[in-house]
């Protein structure tokens, strides 16, 4: 490959001379027109230049700042050298979609945020790389879908989400057979759910979900365990279980007038707006209308976003902290302005209001100040007395997070051990109180990033491994467990 002009500049301060480029970004005018992906992908030379950018540092922090421990400067180097295919290979080496994670992950708040960098130039453009290099794979046909060699074991998995998925993959890749349990008619949990294709087109989900299939996992969907199912059903079957479902029931609003007409949750909205999954419900109808969004997260940006580009008159986000402290991620806050929403911060809703017909009109606001910081770290945000006002709207979409769906009484699901949070506890190999069965992602830390159900679901794989690899050895006899003591390692 041509090495390009870059070859020139000196080596040791090529992150002073290379400015960070960002990826091609589509237009404003035509991105809030479709629900297609924002950006687009570099291109080998400007690839390489961006890696070359890397100081490959003795102890990168970049790595710690991973939650996958990602060998970032090892594909980093492949990278500026062309060797695209070995810097792809790498990366999944350690993570199982890094072609979804590199859309997804606020890298700002992680590997890109911890980068060496910051403070002198802008950091390495970390996520933008990953994508190139994982695609560029994809693109030559690199990424290998052949099933491993059966070992006679088999593994349920419950869900189909990021945390599901990768804990599939994992087992496939060591020869289980896989069947994965999703109780939607639909297969990808929140990647295709929660996550606007706007940020991750559904053609890159199926496309992990088809590679999948070509790796021997199967795919039962419209499944629910306790209702349809039972663990100890499943355990008659399988050797292992792990639940990777998430959590997907809505914090409540408690303020007065919650229960007005024209008040949605943020997930019904979007999983209606993004995908074609069937609701119980009849169609929001955002166009022409105010909007507006509660909630400060990366959730509260995909509403604003999604509302925009369903023809809403106005998406104003209310939030109770400044922008310094908002949980949302800085590239996702920075696109719903460039698109045209508005922000209300260091603003708290009290009530909301209805018209003679029990709809909602108003959403009653106080201003608010910032105390000292909360046990998060963010400062506490507090009213200020007297500064109540009024704003007026026509659609409230709450996004305020999500908890924990609780678990259909009477199930043998819920005599799993779990915390005062409600949350599954597991020890150290991600296996819960009942033998046998392993839990990851939502279920165990509560709601969180993509990339924390990837290494939850990567840790009870290998705990899996063990749990089964250890059993099958005590059910042998002495001479026959030669083959079955392989080396476990991460």
């Amino acid at each position: 490959m041509n090495q390009g002009p870059w070859t020139e500049i000196d080596a040791q301060h090529d992150w002073y001379n290379l400015p960070r480029s960002a990826p091609p970004k589509r237009s404003v005018k035509e991105r809030v027109a479709d629900f297609l992906e924002v950006y687009g992908d570099y291109d080998e030379a400007t690839a390489r230049e961006q890696a070359r950018r890397c100081v490959e540092c003795a102890e990168p922090l970049c790595v710690s700042g991973c939650p996958l421990g990602n060998r970032i400067p090892e594909w980093m180097l492949l990278t500026a050298e062309g060797q695209f295919l070995e810097a792809a290979a790498l990366s999944r080496s350690t993570s199982n979609m890094p072609e979804i994670c590199a859309r997804v992950c606020p890298q700002e708040r992680l590997c890109e945020g911890a980068c060496v960098l910051n403070g002198r130039a802008e950091p390495v453009a970390i996520g933008a790389i990953e994508r190139f290099i994982n695609e560029y794979a994809f693109a030559h046909g690199a990424v290998d879908p052949v099933p491993a060699p059966p070992n006679g074991m088999r593994v349920a998995v419950l869900g189909s989400g990021p945390g599901g998925l990768s804990c599939a993959d994992e087992l496939a890749r060591r020869g289980y057979a896989v069947t994965v349990y999703e109780s939607q008619p639909t297969l990808g949990g929140l990647l295709v759910n929660g996550i606007p294709a706007f940020k991750l087109e559904k053609s890159v989900v199926a496309r992990r979900v088809s590679l999948l299939e070509k790796r021997g996992v199967v795919f039962k969907v419209g499944v629910t365990v306790g209702r349809d199912i039972s663990l100890t059903g499943l355990l008659l079957e399988h050797d292992a279980i792990f639940l990777g479902f998430g959590a997907q029931q809505a914090r409540p609003l408690g303020i007065p007038g919650a229960d007005l007409a024209g008040i949605y949750d943020a997930l019904p909205f979007l999983v209606q707006k993004n995908t074609d999954t069937p609701l119980d419900m009849p169609p929001i109808d955002v166009r022409g209308k105010r909007v507006a969004v509660l909630g400060g997260g990366d959730t509260a940006m995909d509403c604003l976003r999604t509302a925009i580009r369903c023809g809403a008159a106005e998406a104003l986000c209310i939030y109770r902290r400044d922008r310094a402290n908002m949980p949302g991620s800085r590239k996702e806050y920075d696109n719903s302005i460039e698109e045209g929403a508005r922000f209300s911060f260091l603003t708290s809703p009290v009530s909301l209001l209805g018209d003679a017909e029990g709809r909602v009109t108003t959403v009653r606001c106080v201003r608010m100040e910032l105390g000292a910081p909360d046990s998060s770290g963010r400062r506490s945000p507090r009213p200020v007395r007297g500064s109540e006002f009024d704003v007026p709207v026509d659609v409230v979409l709450t996004a305020y997070g999500f908890e924990l769906v609780p678990f259909p009484p009477g199930s043998d699901l819920a005599t799993i051990k779990r915390n005062d949070r409600g949350e599954i506890v597991v020890d150290d190999q991600q296996m819960t109180s009942m033998s046998g069965v392993f839990a990851g992602g939502d279920l165990v830390r509560g709601p969180s990033l993509v990339v924390h159900a990837v290494r939850d679901a990567r840790r009870a794989a290998l705990g899996i491994h063990r749990y089964l690899s250890h059993r099958r050895m005590f059910e042998l006899d002495a001479d026959q467990t030669d083959h079955l003591s392989p080396e476990l390692t991460t």
